[in-house]
Parts: structure tokens; C-alpha cells; sequence
């Protein structure tokens, strides 16, 4: 059995004041959960904060980024040595939005991939298609290139720290989602191709997240597909009763 994951991605949200109170109310409403694994992901300068209201509740901190160099002459950037440092446990990469706005390569993902594996945190690969890619027929080839090369010269081994988030670009802040055939049908294309790249006990481990405009009026649908291992999670973990009522699904 996978263990469900809820990761709440904060992007370029909160003061470390205001992540300190959602972090507090999420400790308090959630601090009896154990079926499924939660992460927050705060900007850069709310971790260290964050980080100490989470000790000892279940609930994990995440980066929303990192570079590929554990130390050096690389000004404005930081490292997953020094997100661990700060008390991260995961480090979300290649988000649609870093690969859209910022041009992240397949290839400079990979890098992060290894790095953050290399330094003992777990790495949450994103991969999704815009409407474009999926209008044209482009998706399941844009999806195969990014998993590929994303999961490039990993072991089956590292992949046990790998956690694969399926993001349709056209459904992230839109109010759009993927119906849930249509999210399953992708999860089910994203664990088969897994088990090309490894082999079947790693597809069959490999924990499968949805995102794309998830709510608490979606999530219990989305959850009760047999792929979908868990939510990342946008707006809506912006609002405690809503990142609390979608890690506490109904499926």
C-alpha cells in the first residue's frame, strides 16, 4: 500500500508572521493524522520559522525549489544542504511555473533530482502538459521527455525518495481541473512508464500526486482513483480549513 501524500505548495505567499499562523493552525487541526503524509512548502525566508512550529506534529517542510550545487560561487541561489540545514525534508522540482517562467531545462531538473537525493532529502518532480501539448496529441510525448529525462541515472533505490506530481499546466490557478478520468488515465501512463524505466515493484511504490486546481469539493474524487497516491496542493493550502479538509478526504 502507498502511503497518501498532501503537499502544500505556499509559491510566493505569506510573511514569515503569516506562515507562523498557518503553520500553527495546520499543527493544531491536523496533529492526529497519521494515514496520510503532509507537507507545506513556505517561501525560503518562513523555513527556519515553520520548521521549528512543525517539530515533533506529522506534518514535514518542503522547499519549492533548489540549485544542483551543494556549496560556491552561485549568488542569489541556495542549496538542498542548506534547505536541510533550515529543516526541509523535501524539495519540490520543475514546477510548471519554473519551467515556463524561469525556462528550467528537463536537464537542469535532473540535476536538482540528484542533488536533493544526494543530500538525503526527497525530491517531488513535477510534470504536466500545457492545453496546447494536449490539444495537439503532444501530451503523453511531452510527459515521456519530461519523466526521462527528469529520472534520468537514477537507481531503483533512489526512486524509493522520488515522489512524481502530475500537474496539467492548463488546470494550475485556472479553477479548471483534469476530470477524474482524465487524471487517471495520465497516473495510470506516468506508473507504466516507471516501470519501463525501473521495473515493477518501483512503479508499484512510486507514489503518484494530482495537481492542478485541487479543492475540498474535488479531492475525494480524485482520491478514490486507483493511481492517485495524493495532492499537490495550490491556493487552497493557502486556507487552513481547506488544506485540512483535503488532507482529511473521503474516498
Amino acid at each position: 500500500m502507498r502511503k497518501p501524500v498532501i503537499a502544500g505548495n505556499w509559491k510566493l505567499n505569506k510573511t514569515i508572521n503569516e506562515a507562523e499562523g498557518l503553520a500553527r493552525q495546520l499543527v493544531d487541526k491536523l496533529h492526529h493524522v497519521t494515514r496520510t503524509e503532509i507537507i507545506i512548502a513556505p517561501v525560503f525566508t518562513a523555513l527556519p520559522a515553520v520548521a521549528r512550529i512543525l517539530a515533533g506534529s506529522p506534518l514535514q517542510l518542503a522547499a519549492q525549489n533548489c540549485y544542483p550545487q551543494e556549496t560556491g560561487a552561485f549568488t542569489g541561489e541556495i542549496s538542498p544542504l542548506l534547505l536541510k540545514d533550515a529543516g526541509c525534508k523535501a524539495i519540490i522540482l520543475g514546477h510548471s511555473e519554473r519551467r515556463q517562467l524561469l525556462a528550467e531545462s528537463d536537464e537542469l531538473i535532473n540535476r536538482k533530482v540528484h542533488t536533493t537525493l544526494a543530500s538525503g532529502l526527497t525530491a517531488i518532480l513535477c510534470l504536466g502538459e500545457t492545453l496546447e501539448e494536449r490539444n495537439s496529441g503532444a501530451m503523453f510525448e511531452v510527459l515521456t521527455r519530461q519523466l526521462k529525462v527528469g529520472l534520468a541515472k537514477l537507481t531503483p533505490a533512489q526512486m524509493t525518495q522520488v515522489i512524481i506530481a502530475y500537474e496539467p499546466v492548463w488546470a494550475i490557478g485556472t479553477g479548471k481541473t483534469a476530470s477524474t478520468d482524465q487524471a487517471q488515465e495520465v497516473h495510470s501512463f506516468i506508473r507504466g512508464l516507471v516501470m519501463g524505466l525501473f521495473n515493477q515493484a518501483t512503479a508499484d511504490n512510486c507514489r503518484i500526486l494530482y495537481g492542478g486546481s485541487v479543492k475540498p469539493d474535488n479531492i475525494d474524487a480524485l482520491m478514490a482513483e486507483d493511481d492517485i497516491d495524493g495532492a499537490l496542493v495550490g491556493g487552497a493550502s493557502l486556507k487552513a480549513n481547506d488544506f485540512c479538509r483535503i488532507v482529511e478526504y473521503q474516498a
